[in-house]
């Protein structure tokens, strides 16, 4: 037994197996991070995957949104770059809306100003795990107590997320979008 977080290589465990089934494949591909999650039948039994399903009370842009800015504040390039690569066609991104996720102030003026609120948000979350009152109170001006919870959970969901992936040491998928250069 290795002491190294890293994802696992088939054939996996009979449960392991079964619970990785739930997961989704991109390109018929199992993420690195979905195999890394299955060092632990229990970490894969409460996953991701919860998130992503067609209930969320969030606009997929917004979800996108909030999911995109999380994991570049962590510099989880590998997260960040699947859902780039998987979401950001069907969320309407534009190329700079995309790089702006990783390097633009969240009022910049390719945001709507509901945007540039959720991107404020989401950035005070990963800051401080608190809200400034006139952040705080647009947050509960614009969005619904249940989509106000569905960020707050993105935001925590996306930071273990980032850490798993960071800490792990994983390279990015190769069909995965790229940061954006910082110059």
């Amino acid at each position: 037994m290795t002491n190294i977080l890293s994802p696992v290589e088939p054939p996996f465990e009979a449960e392991t197996a079964a619970l990785l089934e739930s997961y989704p494949r991109v390109q018929g591909h199992l993420l690195s991070l979905f195999r890394t999650f299955a060092n632990s039948t229990r970490f894969l039994r409460k996953g991701v995957p919860n998130l992503l399903d067609q209930e969320s009370p969030l606009p997929l842009r917004e979800r996108e949104i909030v999911i995109l800015r999380t994991t570049a504040h962590w510099r989880c390039e590998y997260e960040w770059g699947v859902h780039v690569t998987v979401f950001a066609e069907a969320a309407g991104f534009t190329p700079e809306q995309i790089a702006a996720t990783v390097q633009a102030d969240p009022h910049a003026a390719c945001w709507s100003g509901r945007e540039s609120t959720l991107l404020s948000v989401t950035d005070s979350l990963a800051a401080s795990g608190d809200l400034p009152d006139p952040v705080l109170q647009a947050f509960r001006d614009g969005w619904t107590v249940a989509q106000q919870l569905e960020v707050i959970a993105l935001c925590g969901t996306y930071h273990t997320v980032s850490q798993v992936a960071n800490v792990a040491r994983l390279s990015p998928e190769g069909l995965a979008a790229r940061f954006p250069d910082a110059a």
